[in-house]
Parts: C-alpha cells; structure tokens; sequence
C-alpha cells in the first residue's frame, strides 16, 4: 500500500468514526458507507487519485479479518449461552445450515451455465453464513423477545465457521489456485482435521493461561487483551506451518479458548472484537473497490434470480425444515428466516477465491456473491427496524417463558452498535 493509499484509508475510517452515530440514524451504515468508498475511489469521480490495492494486500487482509471474526465469535459463544436453546441452535446449524449449502448448490448448478460442481459448492457454501451485525436494527430493539435475538445472533456467530471448511475444499477441488494446485480435496479435508487438533491445543492452552495469569494479577489489563489477539493469530499461524487449516484451528481456538477461560477470559474478547470490526472495514473498503463493479459489469437475469433467491428460498426454507417442531409459531420462524443476511464472512470468501482463483477463475462465484451481499445490506438494512417493531410483539408468546425473557447479556457482534 503507498503512502496516497496510506492516506485515504485512514482519513475514510477518521470521517466514519467521527459520523458514524449521524449517519446510523438514516440507517447509513459502515458496510455500505465504506463500499460505496472503494467504488468511488476506483471507478468513480475519485478515481484519479489513484487508489488501487493490491490482490496480495486485499489477501492478507480478508485473512486476516476472517480469522479475528472466527476466533472472536467462536470465544462469545459458550454452554452456558446455549442451555435454554440447544436444541433450537443445534437444529439451525446441524440441520439449516447444512440444507442451505446444498440447495444454493443445487440451484447455482441449475442457473448458470458453465458451472461446474466445485464452483457450485463454493457459490452456496460462501452464501450460507449469516451476519447479524447487518440487521442491528433488529438485534439491538427490545420489542423482539430476547430468545429470537439469541437464536439469530448464536447462529450468526458460528455457521462462518462452520461453512469455512466447505468453502475451502471447493477452491481445492478447482484446481486453479495456486495453495489448491498441489493438493486435492482428501488432503484438504486432512488439513481441516490438523486445524481441528491444533486450534484446541493452542486455544485450551492459551485460555488456561489466561485464566491463571488473571487469577494471580499476572497480566497487566492494557495487555489482556493484546494477549488474546495474539493468541488467535498464533493459533492460525501454527497451523499453517504444520500445514493445517489457519481459520478451522481459529474458530476451535475460539471455542476452546472461552470454554476454557470462562468468565476470566470474557471480558477481554472485546478487544479482539474491535479489532477486527475496524480491519472489516477495510475488507468492505476492498471490497468496494475490485469486486463491485466487475460483478454489476457482468450482471445477468442469472445472477439476479440466484441473489434473491439466496435471500429467501435458500434461506428460509431450510431454517423452517430445521425449526419444524421445535415450539417456535409460524411467525417467528419467518421472522428468524428472514433474517439472515449475507455479510462480512461471505465478502471475505469472495476475496480470498479472487485471489486464489484469478478473476476469470472466480469470476462465477465472485459476481453471484457480490449481488447478494449488496442487496442485503439495502433489503435487511432496511426492514430491520420497521419489521422487529411491527412483528417483535408478536412474537412475545415465543418468549420461552422467564428464564428466556431475562435480559442476558448479547454480545455487540462486529459493527452491531447503533446510534441511540
């Protein structure tokens, strides 16, 4: 990055952080400020500055925030959140989950020509996770019962994770990129197992840590939460050298990591989390700047029919299949459908393909993604505060009774606070 980059990049996140509240209030908010940035600054009036990341930078970047959101979300979601609504969190990511990768496969193979079925999976693999922080309107609004909030803000915390290992193998069955090159998808499932084994010993060992060093006053508070941090990139960093999979052994470092350190390691979570909301503005920035406009470039009826589709069919009947006979009324299980939108974790899988594929090997994926995102950040940006006002009432019997109707803590997932 030049120094000119250097420059607009940190005057954008000075004006954002300076406005940010104003803007919220006319539902303005950072993912779309900071798009609308990279197209301005590429290929709009702006463009004369001369703005242009580099793939490898962009790389690093999406990586890097990708793993800070696995661990830091993994890190906020312990038993103890999920005993009232176990089964209901276990059905919508064993069950739904698993369904909305399949039939957003199924129907990118049935829509766009020339697609073949790796390039198929990673279309429906990238659009499944969820993004909480993009309907905060609803997620922060007390008139929705806090049980439905929870269910939709657990979810959103751990299907990217989930989704991740889906993701890779289908850039390792493509056969294109240069990581996906040498391997094929036996040894990229092999590579999710070591993540898997590494992620547990470096979180479980660094929560223990932790938790010790706070008992005693061993760590200094500044530097807590800089510990952490630490900790979920050498989580992926040790994985990469024993080559296993960087962002499975996150998301597990996450995991171990709060089940672990318990209540000693909570409220240094925070840190990381900040951290990673101000790196994801510089993926949206990014974002903005090298995959919107190609993707609107190449814009077919296609493209359109799967984006709006991912956003209700793909979504939502697989959460109803999941949700059948789970207590829930009819009602809330359209409302925890609806929902669902794309964000910050599918922008970063289309990042990372754009760089491991090429354009014209991504090209498929990266177009359907970037529609999607695009029109859930206007559609569910939108209908978050007059839908949780209009149906959140309704959902009162949905409750679960008192113990659900307390006000536990929701964790401020990335880029979730609104203006008061």
């Amino acid at each position: 990055m030049s120094a000119a980059d250097l420059a607009i990049v940190t005057a954008l996140i000075f004006a954002w952080g300076t406005l940010s509240a104003r803007l919220e209030r006319f539902d303005v908010t950072a993912p779309i400020t900071f798009v609308l940035a990279g197209v301005i600054l590429t290929h709009g009036p702006l463009a004369p500055l001369g703005f242009a990341p580099s793939h490898e930078a962009i790389k690093v970047l999406a990586e890097f925030t990708l793993v800070l959101v696995l661990f830091s979300d993994a890190s906020r979601v312990g038993l103890r959140d999920l005993r009232h609504d176990m089964g209901l969190c276990l059905r919508l990511l064993g069950v739904g989950l698993p369904l909305t990768i399949g039939l957003g496969t199924l129907l990118a193979l049935a829509l766009f020509t020339g697609v073949n079925a790796w390039m198929a999976l990673l279309i429906g693999a990238a659009l499944a996770p969820t993004d909480a922080a993009l309907g905060a309107g609803m997620i922060v609004n007390p008139a929705v019962p806090v049980r439905i909030r929870r269910l939709i803000n657990v979810e959103s915390g751990l299907n990217d994770g989930i989704a991740t290992p889906f993701v890779l193998i289908a850039v390792a069955g493509l056969g294109t990129a240069e990581h996906a090159s040498g391997i094929g998808p036996g040894e990229a499932v092999l590579e999710l197992v070591l993540g898997v084994l590494i992620g547990a010993v470096v979180g479980g060992v660094g929560g223990f840590a932790v938790k010790i060093a706070r008992q005693r006053d061993w760590a200094a508070e500044g530097f807590a939460g800089s510990a952490v941090l630490a900790l979920a990139g050498c989580g992926y960093a040790c994985s990469l050298a024993l080559h296993g999979n960087g962002f499975i052994a996150a998301f597990v470092g996450g995991l171990a990591f709060g089940a672990i350190g318990g209540r000693r390691s909570e409220g240094l979570i925070p840190f990381v989390e900040e951290t990673g909301a101000l790196v994801s503005l510089l993926v949206w920035l990014s974002f903005g700047a090298v995959a919107v406009v190609p993707a609107l470039r190449g814009l077919s009826w296609q493209i359109v029919v799967y984006a709006v589709l991912s956003l209700t069919v793909i979504r939502m009947l697989p959460v109803a299949v999941a949700l059948l006979g789970g207590g829930l009324s009819r009602t809330a299980v359209l409302f925890v459908g609806w929902f669902g939108p794309r964000g910050l974790a599918s922008v970063v899988f289309a990042l990372i393909a754009l760089e491991d594929l090429g354009e014209s090997g991504a090209e498929p994926a990266v177009a359907a993604i970037a529609v999607t995102v695009l029109l859930s950040v206007l559609v569910h940006g939108a209908s978050a505060d007059p839908l949780a006002r209009r149906y959140g009432p309704r959902l009162a019997p949905d409750a679960g009774g008192a113990e659900h109707a307390k006000a536990h803590h929701l964790p401020e997932r990335r880029l979730i606070r609104r203006a008061a």
